[in-house]
């Protein structure tokens, strides 16, 4: 099965090059299976019910989220109507929406796809995340009711992103790191055969500070004094990502390679595909 997972789209800029460039990439490439974040699509805080279905129309199959899922208010009411919307699932019970679900790939694989979001640094009173994984994993295991499983893990940690990796490794396909909105070059199959990245970056103009105009971050850091609200950058994107072969027989990752295009960093498509 051939998957893409595309990092956080920031702002106009960072959706507007991955609804331009996903639907060629689908067709070129062939992808059976592509996964999008998009809690940061709407100016950079959040996601509207438009901006979800223009994600899914361009050919995501699915759209994870992250800590600023709830920044936009209706994504409180459309949350529980969308089956390809996930928010974290570690949330508190009775939290709109849905952390995981199944899915089916071009080729016909049942895909698990879980939405986690880590603790350290970021929200220490959501739910375990390691405990959310096994109780995913157990609802739905590689091998018998999925035949792949993709687990976006939003944290900030990259040491809580490396741990959750090796605790699900030969039981997940793909674990992908989001949040930190800088592609890592960590890519690698673990030795259990999970495929991990511990973080995919950003979709986004990354002539910015993670995504967003660079003036009031660069003021906030050497002032103190916020001057105004971030706004998210407005320059051309990079789309940043990670593929991943994954085995239609034993559903883990045989190869894995990032994937960049746009102006600002250097392009790469993976070999395996080309």
């Amino acid at each position: 099965m051939r998957f893409l997972f595309l990092g956080d789209m920031v702002g106009r800029s960072g959706r507007t090059a991955v609804f331009q460039k996903l639907p060629g990439l689908i067709s070129d490439l062939k992808l059976d299976f592509v996964v999008v974040n998009g809690e940061n699509a709407a100016g950079g805080f959040g996601i509207t019910e438009a901006i979800f279905h223009d994600t899914i129309a361009a050919g995501a199959d699915v759209v994870t989220t992250g800590n600023h899922v709830w920044d936009q208010k209706d994504a409180l009411r459309f949350a529980s109507q969308e089956e390809r919307f996930l928010r974290p699932a570690n949330f508190p019970n009775g939290t709109p929406g849905r952390g995981a679900g199944l899915y089916m790939a071009k080729n016909g694989a049942r895909v698990l796809v879980a939405n986690i979001m880590g603790t350290v640094f970021m929200h220490p009173e959501l739910g375990d995340p390691f405990q959310a994984g096994e109780r995913e994993l157990a609802a739905c295991p590689l091998g018998e009711q999925a035949d792949a499983v993709i687990i976006d893990f939003h944290a900030e940690a990259t040491s809580e992103k490396v741990c959750f990796g090796h605790f699900v490794d030969g039981r997940a396909s793909v674990v992908v790191g989001t949040h930190t909105h800088q592609p890592t070059a960590d890519y690698q199959i673990l030795s259990g055969g999970t495929g991990y990245m511990s973080d995919a970056g950003m979709c986004g103009d990354y002539d910015s500070s993670l995504g967003m105009d660079k003036e009031e971050p660069l003021n906030r850091f050497l002032s103190k004094v916020p001057k105004g609200r971030m706004e998210a950058a407005s320059g051309p994107a990079t789309i940043c990502g990670v593929g991943v072969e994954i085995s239609d027989r034993t559903g883990l990752a045989e190869k894995i390679a990032p994937l960049r295009l746009g102006p600002r960093l250097e392009e790469t498509i993976p070999s395996f595909w080309r």
